[in-house]
Formats: structure tokens, sequence, C-alpha cells
């Protein structure tokens, strides 16, 4: 058994079981244990690959996004550019490089990466050396206030806790986890959920909400709304509805979610419609959710495509793969979704 199963095992037989959302940050989050504290999670030798791993021209058309945007918003300096769970640092790496055609918005933006992970920290450090930034723990709009808020959320929302609640005769239950002779397995609460109405559902439907990513969205809205800028959300979900879709990844396959904590990648698919309520809620104007792939085409993927490969022919095919991967493996599952200013015209790919 790993520490980290122990550990937890040890914590329900002590409290008695706990939810979801408090197993995943556990997982995920523990200092000495959990997933991202101690380990590089991404690329080919990782757990998974995420779009700015796939190709260059993600990040770079990211990038030339944030600048239109804040060009649209009137250029404001001094503004700031915030990435959530920058991974590498390749997608801001990429962001900026492609930045540099307007040297004025590089010279307005303060760099700052909300980054939990020490290990992290250091990757994005060595592959940003050369740019000032600034690191916190957290996203939190106080000490972020006071200057136009420029965002990227890439496979962020993905990995924030989410709670399960499965419809039963007693009504919506909530999935906990709890711990027998030391292995850990889900049982459902004895009462039902009080004031839960997510609508109309067959016995055994399942339900997933995420408060953190709700109040999340909320707090950048508000920020956004209050002092100009725009985010761009980018990530596997869906509108709504029901459906268990919390999953664990370890070297590009599925794992058990509860047979090895801290050493699989948990996440579950982002419910773009509970998002779109909260920033609304908070005051942005929403754009999306589109598919990635219409939204990376109609920013002009296959323009800038075509440019590497006339400047690099012998990558043709890999360039031609990354495409394919970035439209069609993930061009319907992923998506992308904008909060701007109340106000504020369409951007572009939307």
């Amino acid at each position: 058994m790993s520490g980290l199963k122990s550990r937890i095992a040890k914590l329900i037989a002590a409290d008695g079981p706990i939810s979801i959302a408090q197993f995943m940050t556990i997982a995920l989050h523990d200092s000495h244990d959990g997933y991202y504290a101690t380990r590089d999670p991404f690329g080919a030798r990782g757990d998974f690959i995420t779009a700015p791993e796939v190709s260059q021209m993600f990040g770079e058309l990211i990038g030339l996004w944030l600048v239109q945007c804040w060009r649209e918003q009137g250029s404001p300096s001094p503004a700031r550019l915030v990435e959530l769970g920058p991974g590498r640092g390749t997608l801001m790496a990429d962001a900026l490089r492609a930045a540099r055609i307007v040297p004025e918005f590089l010279d307005a933006i303060e760099i700052v990466l909300v980054e939990a992970s020490p290990a992290l920290r250091e990757i994005q450090r060595e592959r940003l050396s050369g740019q000032k930034i600034k690191w916190i723990d957290h996203f939190d709009s106080e000490t972020l206030s006071g200057r136009s808020l420029f965002l990227i959320a890439n496979e962020f929302f993905d990995a924030l806790p989410i709670r399960q609640y499965v419809m039963t005769e007693r009504g919506w239950c909530e999935r906990m986890v709890t711990a027998r002779d030391g292995e850990l397995e889900f049982v459902l609460a004895p009462v039902a959920a009080a004031g839960l109405d997510p609508g109309k559902a067959e016995i055994g439907a399942v339900y997933e909400t995420s408060p953190a990513s709700n109040a999340l969205a909320e707090e950048i809205a508000r920020a956004i709304a209050a002092q100009g800028g725009a985010a761009l959300i980018v990530d596997y979900g869906h509108n709504g509805g029901f459906g268990d879709t919390l999953q664990a990844v370890a070297k590009h396959k599925y794992a058990s979610i509860l047979d090895a904590p801290g050493e699989a990648d948990l996440s579950a698919h982002v419910d773009f419609a509970a998002l779109a309520a909260a920033a609304r809620r908070g005051g942005a104007k929403v754009f999306g959710p589109i598919g990635q792939g219409s939204f990376l085409t109609a920013l002009g993927l296959k323009e800038r495509a075509r440019r590497l490969i006339l400047d690099n022919p012998d990558e043709t095919k890999a360039i031609e793969a990354a495409i394919d991967r970035l439209t069609a493996g993930m061009g319907t599952l992923f998506k992308a979704m904008a909060l701007l200013p109340q106000g504020a015209g369409k951007p572009a790919g939307f």
C-alpha cells in the first residue's frame, strides 16, 4: 500500500468517509505524495499530452488571440497576463514568442503563473528563463486587482475537485470514498443530499458538480467585468447533463481511481454550461463554448501550418499529424470559451 493511500485510509478511519472532492484534493495536491507535487506528468515520458505539447501552433495562436483582445480593449497598460496551471511553461513560451510582433503588448504586461507545484515551478522557470515571472499558489482576484486581466486556462478546470451524486430511491445520495481492510472503495451516503435538484433522472444516474470550478469562474469574471481583459478557457467537457466522467490516467492509459492515489492523474469533464452560468453571475460576457478544432481553424491554424511546412519541409508529416490531432482527435471533445467585459464585441475565433 502506498504511503498516501495508507494516510487516506487512516483519515477515513478517524473521521468517516470523505467526499470525492476531498479525495481528489489529497491525491493531486498533498505536499509530500500528491500527484502534481512530485512529478512532471506531461509529454510522452509522462502520463498525458496536452495541446501545447502537440504543437507550438496552439500556443502561438492563443498568444495572438490575447494580443488582439488587448488591442480591441484599447491596449491597456499596465495589464496582467495570467496562466492557470501552466504545466511545463510550453504554452506561455509559445504565446510570448508569437506576441513579439506587438512589442507594446509585452511591455504592458506583468506575467503571473498560478502554480502550486514546486516541481513544475522549476521546469517553468527553466523554460521561461529570461522572462520576468511572478508565481502565486492560487488565483486571487484581490492580489491581481488594479490591472486589466488577460487569462489562459488550458486543461486546468478538468483537474479541479468534483462532487458526485447518484440517483437512488432515497433521492440524490453523494458518492463518497471509504476504506475497508486498508483498501479504498466508493460508497453512497445513507441520507439524500438536501436541496439538490439537478433535474429528473433515472435510478442510477450520476450527477457531477464542481463548486470549486464554478466559484473560480465567477471570481475571474468579476475581475474582468471590473478591470477589463479577457479569459480563454480550453478544456474537455460537455454542456450539462448526467454521467460519471471521473477518470484516472497513468502512462497514457486509464488507471484505477482508488488503487494508488498520488500515482495517477485524476480529472473529470468540465461542465461548460455551469461555468458559463457562473461567469455570467460574475458579470462577464460569455462566448462559446465551441469546439477546439473550429476555434483554432478560425484563428488561422492551417495557414500557420503552411508557413511552418515551408520553413521546415522535413517536418511536413509531423505538422500535418499535429493539425489532425488538434482539430479532429481533440477538436470536438475539447472546447473553448471566452469571458470578456460587458459591451465587448465577439472575439476572434468565436
